[in-house]
């Protein structure tokens, strides 16, 4: 919406939760079905009708397959629906990715009847079973034994199965892919992809569950590393068949051998993308509301310097009363900001169960290096406290019946 207002845009903002829609926003502001993609397009396609739109993007996961439908049924730029429909399923990507020869680790689909233990050995021990359409690492956890396996595809379904997925959706097993995992953030323009920039991710991401804490950006990969990188970014995006608007992509690097995780048709997540300017200080969503408006890209090159964030992890399960050192950790040398964005009062879940972060801490210097250890700094002068399951808790009233 701030790219939107510096662009001089007028936007249409459709969600399914009527609250998440700001009052300023009037008529302006419509709930469609997006669990339900085709008839999420036929809304979009009636609104315009009323009131004819000029390009649309989808903000999340969830959107993407609405958003790709409604921009074909109304002849506007965009990924083709198959190839939206193939981002949002790992199980689909896993496949066209295969076709296309991108590596990636090996994989099997397990179907509810199916002993995930016996395909795991059969993959390679240890491996990872997932959720098909879940996102954030939601659902998805590593396992060292058939047995371990088996006890991770109960607990998976039951994730999934609470997230609104089809009970009787396969789950994906894939072998473990060691070494250093990589986010991607590019922009694709008529099926070329512009790699906007490459974050790090420092902490081991090594399971048994994968809650991402810091990106930091530029990557310290070497340079014949990192054209490797965009190279299997572009193959990844080609073979899903994707050719508009932003993707985001992650790998894990060992050695010389890259192995892609995940390549999904949206931008970065939650507010990561404050890490990010690029030209005279545009904002990663003022190039993508230029390309989706076929507005000149001006530039694209990141500005110097270093920057990072990290989303503050969920330490455990229960009530999130306070979040307490805030303002010793936004007074630390590189801090560039800090937002909580969970309200005291509300239930908290770490992974796999849980699908959201505290807050997310920024930070900005001259070195990557320099960036990681403020923000390691900045967060372990944090307090969070969480209430326990089960505590005993004072009345909350007000909190309790707060909107969402």
């Amino acid at each position: 919406m701030a790219a939107a207002r510096r662009l001089g845009v007028e936007v249409v903002v459709g969600s399914e939760r009527r609250q998440a829609l700001s009052r300023e926003l009037g008529d302006r502001a419509v709930v469609i079905d997006l669990r339900r993609p085709e008839h999420a397009a036929e809304q979009i396609a009636a609104l315009h009708e009323r009131a004819p739109l000029d390009a649309i993007v989808a903000a999340d996961d969830q959107g993407v397959p609405a958003a790709a439908l409604a921009s074909e049924r109304l002849g506007l730029p965009g990924n083709p629906p198959k190839a939206a429909a193939a981002a949002r399923d790992k199980l689909a990507m896993r496949r066209g990715l295969r076709t296309a020869g991108v590596p990636q680790p090996m994989f099997r689909a397990a179907g509810p009847e199916e002993d995930v233990g016996a395909i795991a050995a059969a993959l390679g021990l240890p491996c990872v079973v997932k959720p098909l359409g879940l996102s954030a690492s939601r659902g998805v956890i590593r396992a060292d034994d058939p047995a371990g396996a088996r006890a991770a595809a109960v607990r998976v379904r039951a994730i999934a199965e609470k997230a609104g997925q089809d009970s009787g959706q396969p789950l994906l097993v894939e072998r473990f892919a060691p070494g250093r995992e990589v986010a991607v953030e590019g922009l694709l323009r008529d099926g070329r992809l512009d790699v906007l920039a490459v974050f790090d991710k420092p902490d081991p991401l090594d399971g048994p569950y994968f809650e991402e804490t810091i990106y930091v950006t530029p990557s310290r990969l070497p340079a014949a590393t990192l054209d490797g990188v965009e190279a299997v970014c572009s193959s990844a995006a080609e073979a899903l068949g994707l050719r508009e608007g932003p993707v985001h992509a992650e790998l894990r690097v060992a050695k010389d051998e890259l192995s892609v995780l995940e390549v999904a048709a949206r931008s970065i997540g939650g507010l990561c993308s404050r890490t990010l300017r690029f030209g005279l200080g545009a904002s990663l969503e003022e190039l993508i509301l230029r390309h989706a408006l076929g507005r000149p890209l001006h530039d694209t090159v990141r500005q110097a310097g270093a920057s990072g964030v990290m989303m503050l992890p969920i330490p455990r399960a229960g009530t999130l009363r306070a979040v307490g050192g805030q303002e010793a950790a936004r007074a630390v040398a590189g801090v560039a900001g800090l937002e909580i964005t969970v309200a005291p009062g509300r239930p908290v879940r770490p992974l796999p169960e849980g699908d959201r972060y505290l807050g997310f801490l920024f930070a900005a210097g001259t070195e990557a290096a320099e960036v990681e250890a403020t923000l390691r700094e900045a967060h372990a002068l944090l307090e969070i406290d969480i209430e326990a399951e089960g505590a005993a808790a004072e009345p909350r009233g007000a909190l309790a019946s707060a909107g969402a």
